[in-house]
């Protein structure tokens, strides 16, 4: 054993040794979040190199991504020089080496190109013309998703649930693409499988030539994935041994990507579907302290398929984490803001903090929050959010409603939707839209009655493509004067103009394929603009105004550059797995939102997944909020707590104005009666005052969320409801904007409370 080896033994501890040195039969190490995952299969390769004389090139390891690839091999290469011999790789880079190394026998060109997303969609559309781009898109998708289950066009393709004759479009997309000589992604994965199956003498040098098979993050790999790996150890087709030696590590708790493909089954199943396995389980954990670690055992153990586990903190015991209550997003925004600023006036950096949410729409409040307070921050893994193509495209719209003469925004929106309005189109209408001002200066007039007037002497498809954009236009300007008249018009919100905008223009429906495809959420993006507009008024001077708040915002924002070294990280909860920050703040723990509607069963398992891979991102501190109303489709919203607070309420510190539903939990008993603060913000729980069962009854019936509905201020929420100077008062918001004060005791009468 060589010295730099042996010094890199030496700091594993117990299991992680165990799962270095083990032999034989397959292996599973179970490595649970922060346990040093890479470290030991990395440090294995050296090993098996190093100490038990394994042929450098024999060892075949695989992972999901080119930076994971990368790390893996630089670290088992400064450990022993021999391992950049050996096969460390992505799956698709894998499947592409396989491929060109037996082009022939799969039927592909051995200088095969790979066709990404957007290819795809173009040979759907070749090879079925009856299809419209919008279906071609979906087709595509559903084709590479048949390919993650390894499933070809002559068999049962139910379990995607196609709209079309799925089997139908795949064929004639794989005839059409096999006529090119070349692969899409799903090919480099499935096709091997293929060509093993139908070439066992190919399949035996596999075999013979990898010896060692190592697969890192297992619980991400999908169907196809878990059949090229059975087929590359030699374990498929019901064969209870091998003489390869084949090692998986992952964890079944971190399993969040289904959407993408991902099988949890793969993982759990894996002692089954090779038999001998040993399960190692590396439950040391070098990231978070003792009570955030609670807090994630807490969540996940509520989770029934799952292989079990228990993390051991190497860091002490910690602060308990905070589970926060608050009025509104707006309130959680401050929250979160006034946290930050407090702990980096004492010895904290912005960057030791990330706020984290379920979807990128979340976004924005922070955002908006940051810029007025200066707070410096950067969004991961997105576009900030009036960056967003969406965003962009929607008020380019609104933008020429305000202005008709804005040039940017016509270019923008006038041909997307596709109307057949070309850039050589565009520029003669912009021609005709020229005039000249009184001291000779042009400028441009009226841009969609410059696009009316000049319709009749487009070609047909522009012609048309020219009107229905007007038409938008004339319905959008009838929409705004008559929601500036009297009556019940009189009453909408911009939010209410601005959805009318979305829709309208057909954006929803254009970037509605997107969200099926992609999962790119750009639908709840728009929606979440038009919850920005809910203040305003549904006038020309409302949308002004609200065009105006939105360049100030972009204003304030800063360079990347001035971000870069020390900005708070703003993310999603997908978009942390592998990542830590010294103070976590999760976001937006409210029924419907985390988790989302609907969710039951092995849905909500991983919903419950996600909450446990948020929790343990965290290093020293977690912050958890749920707020009480929040702004969607287009208006105030009265939420439900998630119901993972109530699963793990015994884990944290609660603040703030605590729901009741919580009033009988051993957790709400130690903090009833105390105000409480954290990092100089106050939140207000219940009255210290002494409270008689009949004031007790009242503020019970009168609790916070409570929905009533007032006969001449409509309905409302109960924000706040306390005993003060001897009388319980109730702080009750109206839809309407009104925030009213009643005593509930002589005025129940008119609080008619909504079930």
């Amino acid at each position: 054993m060589t010295e730099t080896l042996e010094k890199y033994l030496s700091v594993l501890n117990e299991q992680q040794l165990a799962a270095v040195k083990h032999e034989g039969s397959p292996l599973l190490i179970l490595a649970g979040a922060g346990s040093g995952k890479t470290r030991v299969i990395t440090t294995k390769i050296a090993y098996l190199i190093g100490e038990k004389n394994i042929e450098p090139w024999t060892i075949l390891a695989v992972t999901f991504t080119k930076k994971a690839a990368n790390e893996m091999r630089e670290r088992a290469v400064a450990m022993d020089e021999r391992a950049a011999s050996a096969q460390i790789r992505t799956f698709h880079s894998f499947g592409s080496w396989f491929l060109r190394k037996y082009a022939e026998q799969a039927g592909l060109d051995p200088n095969f190109t790979v066709y990404d997303d957007g290819d795809m969609e173009t040979i759907v559309k070749k090879a079925v013309p009856s299809l419209s781009t919008k279906e071609a898109k979906i087709a595509a998708h559903q084709i590479s998703l048949a390919k993650d289950y390894c499933l070809f066009p002559e068999d049962d393709l139910s379990c995607i649930g196609s709209e079309f004759d799925l089997n139908e479009i795949y064929k004639k997309y794989q005839e059409r693409l096999r006529a090119t000589g070349n692969a899409d992604f799903g090919d480099l994965i499935m096709l091997p499988v293929r060509v093993m199956d139908e070439h066992p003498e190919i399949a035996d040098y596999i075999h013979s030539r990898f010896k060692v098979i190592m697969v890192d993050e297992y619980q991400d790999s999908n169907i196809a994935q878990y059949k090229l790996l059975q087929k590359l150890s030699g374990y498929g087709d019901g064969a209870s041994e091998c003489s390869n030696y084949v090692c998986v590590v992952g964890d079944d708790d971190q399993s969040i990507y289904h959407f993408r493909g991902a099988e949890v089954e793969n993982i759990l199943s894996f002692p089954k579907k090779f038999p001998g396995t040993e399960i190692i389980r590396l439950e040391r954990n070098y990231r978070s302290t003792a009570k955030i670690l609670h807090a994630a055992d807490v969540v996940v153990s509520k989770n029934q398929n799952r292989l079990g586990k228990t993390l051991i903190a190497d860091r002490g015991e910690g602060s308990q984490p905070v589970l926060a209550f608050l009025d509104s997003q707006n309130s959680e925004a401050t929250f979160c803001a006034d946290m930050i600023a407090k702990s980096v006036m004492g010895k904290d950096k912005y960057s030791d903090w990330a706020i984290l949410y379920r979807t990128n729409a979340q976004s924005l409040n922070f955002e908006k929050e940051f810029l007025h307070r200066k707070i410096p921050y950067v969004v991961v893994g997105s576009l900030k959010f009036y960056e967003r193509e969406e965003i962009k495209d929607a008020l380019a719209y609104i933008a020429l409603c305000a202005n008709p003469r804005d040039e940017i925004s016509f270019r923008r929106v006038v041909n997307k939707p596709s109307r057949g309005l070309g850039e050589k189109t565009q520029d003669k209408i912009m021609e005709n839209a020229v005039e000249f001002a009184a001291d000779g200066t042009p400028i441009y007039s009226n841009l969609v009655e410059a696009c009316r007037n000049s319709a009749p002497n487009l070609s047909k498809k522009a012609r048309e493509g020219a009107e229905a954009f007007c038409k938008i236009f004339s319905e959008l300007d009838g929409f705004l004067k008559s929601s500036e008249g009297e009556g019940d018009s009189s009453e909408l919100h911009l939010s209410d103009f601005i959805e009318r905008v979305i829709k309208t223009s057909g954006l929803d429906e254009y970037h509605k394929a997107s969200d099926e495809i992609e999962g790119t959420q750009r639908l709840a993006n728009l929606e979440e603009l038009v919850n920005s507009a809910v203040p305003y008024e549904c006038t020309l001077e409302g949308l002004t105004e609200f065009l105006d708040a939105i360049n100030l915002d972009r204003t304030l924002e800063l360079s990347e550059g001035e971000v870069a070294d020390d900005a708070v990280t703003l993310i999603t909860i997908h978009n942390t797995k592998g990542l830590e920050y010294n103070n976590v703040i999760i976001t937006g723990l409210e029924e419907g939102i985390f988790p989302r509607i609907d969710k039951t069963g092995a849905e909500l398992e991983e919903e419950r997944r996600l909450f446990y891979v948020a929790i343990t991102r965290a290093r020293n501190q977690l912050f958890v909020t749920s707020a009480a109303s929040r702004y969607m489709y287009g208006s105030l919203q009265f939420m439900r707590p998630s119901p993972f607070i109530s699963e793990a309420s015994s884990a944290f510190t609660m603040i703030g104005q605590i729901p009741f539903s919580f009033k009988k939990s051993a957790a709400q008993e130690r903090f009833a009666g105390i105000g409480k603060h954290i990092e100089g913000s106050q939140f207000d729980v219940h009255s210290s005052e002494p409270v008689s069962a009949e004031e007790e009854a009242v503020l019970k019936k009168y609790k916070k969320g409570t929905k009533i509905y007032h006969d001449d201020y409509g309905y409302g929420v109960i924000q706040k409801c306390e005993l003060k100077e001897g009388e319980v008062v109730a702080i009750i918001q109206f839809e309407n904007g009104a925030k009213k004060k009643f005593l509930p005791k002589y005025q129940r009468k008119s609080l008619d409370i909504i079930k």
